[in-house]
């Protein structure tokens, strides 16, 4: 890749899933089958939910350094599991009922400290649809953000550590998408009111586990590597990645990142069977085996940085629609692979 620079790997080529999408399905049409909903999620994120609200009880009384190991070794799987499981109420793959799954995202959210779902809800359809789209993709860092960064490892892991802040300052870059709406702030409200009665419950030592586990969840943690193993260019021009190792059993399978791509209306539970059904059209493919190895190397490795990834000006044909949930773009490439 050569050192650092300082501009994004620009492509004039479509995004690759729709293509693979359609012929897989060609090739093996009983991959249809695997798509739909798995109402049983639910009861994983009631799980967690249950099982945060019990760790920050118990740890109420502890000093803020055991509290910040505990949120590290068991708080940040347990709400990056929410994350994933927020992922699947975003793509709908949870209830048919629409405003059920945005109430299960917001389930989600509770132990998270801050609101994400709604947010995460209105920006994740359109990076499907729009992948590597300076306007519109919000998973890509902009432009002020890599410059700021660089490529040492000082800074990348000032990035990894605050990560959701990071994050949080993008959708004003990416205009053709308001971000205020009602279910935003009932996310908002949603999650203060909890946050206060924890408070006047419990005291600020669960909130601070709660915010600990926030923030190594989606950020200086192996689990945080997930992030640059998503899109990051570590073998160019291939642009997108999965993660086939053993923290997919704790990460909802999050790691099949190429797959749920491919068949974004196929739930967590199926997407390693779709690799095992194709296996010729991604075991050829890069792929991750260790988010620990990963993050050293992202930390390490100054050929990497945040503009290691692909921009592109194609939309594809596709158009921005008037839905500012972006519903439409929910399992949009499998739909339009399914009918062909």
């Amino acid at each position: 890749m050569g050192p650092f620079t300082t501009d994004y790997n620009h492509s004039n080529e479509a995004e690759p899933h729709i293509a693979r999408c359609k012929a897989i399905l060609k090739k093996y049409p009983q991959i249809k089958q695997l798509m739909g909903r798995n109402p049983n999620t639910i009861w994983y994120a009631i799980g967690i939910v249950v099982l945060q609200l019990g760790v920050a009880w118990l740890v109420r009384d502890l000093a803020w350094y055991f509290v910040l190991a505990i949120a590290w070794c068991v708080g940040a799987f347990a709400n990056h599991g929410l994350f994933v499981l927020i992922h699947e109420f975003t793509h709908n793959m949870v209830f048919k009922s629409r405003l059920a799954n945005i109430w299960g995202g917001i389930l989600c959210d509770i132990p998270n400290a801050f609101p994400s779902s709604a947010g995460f809800r209105k920006y994740h359809l359109k990076h499907h649809a729009f992948q590597g789209h300076y306007d519109i993709d919000a998973d890509l860092p902009s432009r002020w953000e890599a410059k700021l960064i660089g490529s040492n490892f000082v800074g990348k892991s000032i990035w990894l550590l605050f990560f959701p802040i990071f994050q949080s300052l993008r959708p004003p870059r990416l205009k053709e998408i308001q971000f205020a709406s009602k279910w935003v702030w009932i996310n908002i409200l949603t999650v203060l009111a909890f946050d206060i009665l924890i408070l006047l419950t419990l005291g600020w030592v669960p909130l601070i586990y709660f915010t600990a586990s926030f923030f190594f969840s989606v950020g200086l943690h192996p689990l945080g590597a997930r992030w640059i193993q998503e899109h990051f260019l570590v073998a160019p021009p291939q642009e997108t990645y999965s993660y086939y190792g053993p923290l997919n059993k704790l990460a909802f399978n999050v790691g099949y990142h190429n797959e749920h791509h491919d068949f974004s209306y196929v739930p967590w539970n199926n997407l390693p069977k779709i690799r095992a059904i194709a296996p010729e059209y991604y075991n050829t493919l890069v792929y991750h085996t260790s988010w620990t190895k990963l993050l050293f190397q992202w930390l390490f490795d100054k050929e990497l940085s945040l503009f290691s990834r692909i921009l592109r000006k194609d939309r594809g044909g596709v158009k921005m629609t008037g839905n500012s949930e972006g519903d439409f773009f929910a399992g949009m490439q499998t739909k339009e692979a399914a009918s062909t």
